[in-house]
């Protein structure tokens, strides 16, 4: 479910396996009471989505401790593409530096700082669908995980990218794994419409759960009307 931003393309690092064209990872991520959502998708930030011309030195200074921090990040130098990417906030803040510093931070298992961060990048890129994931993503892996808060974030960043077949599939195993069935199989079903093969074996799961959960309350109404 994880996001964060790169030069020339956006890679996501999910829970499921890649079925679209973009370049993805994915790995799972296990909780307490089968909440088995993907990690934060991960997107990198590239220069491209920087607002302000590079003609400003600051900018151009801030892009390239950016894309300094990228290539660290794609080195697996995470501590250094931390370094690089506060660097870039402390030239100037940008949505694109704020959310890979929330990467950085989420894979240093500092949850709260990549909130943080992402919830800022938020306020600055309101539109953008992989911060919104990543949130929910930091609100599952918290040590007081919060799900509900998940939920949030991924309703919106469904709303945001509505054929985004990683945000289905991650929202529906929210919604699964927070009792709302109905809800998170008319998603698994979206996700598997998109190219998620995954899918199929959990909209089969949920459809019988709901047929279990149907049966046992046909047959406590009828053990409820016997004298």
């Amino acid at each position: 479910m994880f996001r964060l931003i790169v030069t020339a393309s956006r890679a996501r690092l999910t829970s499921i396996p890649s079925t679209t064209s973009r370049h993805v990872a994915r790995f799972a991520v296990e909780r307490p009471q089968s909440l088995a959502v993907a990690s934060p998708s991960r997107r990198w930030a590239s220069s491209t989505t920087l607002a302000s011309s590079t003609t400003d030195p600051a900018t151009a200074d801030s892009l390239k401790a950016l894309e300094e921090g990228t290539q660290k990040l794609e080195e697996g130098d995470v501590e250094g593409a931390k370094t690089l990417y506060k660097r870039s906030l402390e030239i100037k803040k940008t949505p694109s530096a704020l959310f890979n510093y929330g990467v950085t931070c989420y894979h240093t298992k500092d949850f709260q700082a990549a909130i943080d961060a992402w919830k800022e990048s938020i306020e600055l890129q309101p539109d953008s669908p992989d911060a919104h994931t990543n949130l929910a993503s930091a609100y599952i892996m918290m040590p007081m995980s919060r799900p509900d808060l998940a939920l949030q974030h991924l309703r919106t960043a469904s709303e945001l990218s509505p054929e985004d077949a990683e945000i289905a599939f991650n929202l529906a195993a929210v919604l699964e794994a927070s009792g709302q069935l109905e809800e998170a199989l008319e998603q698994y079903k979206r996700s598997k419409q998109h190219g998620v093969e995954k899918a199929d074996m959990h909209v089969r799961n949920v459809s019988a759960k709901i047929l279990g959960k149907k049966m046992k309350e046909a047959a406590e109404r009828e053990n409820g009307q016997k004298p």
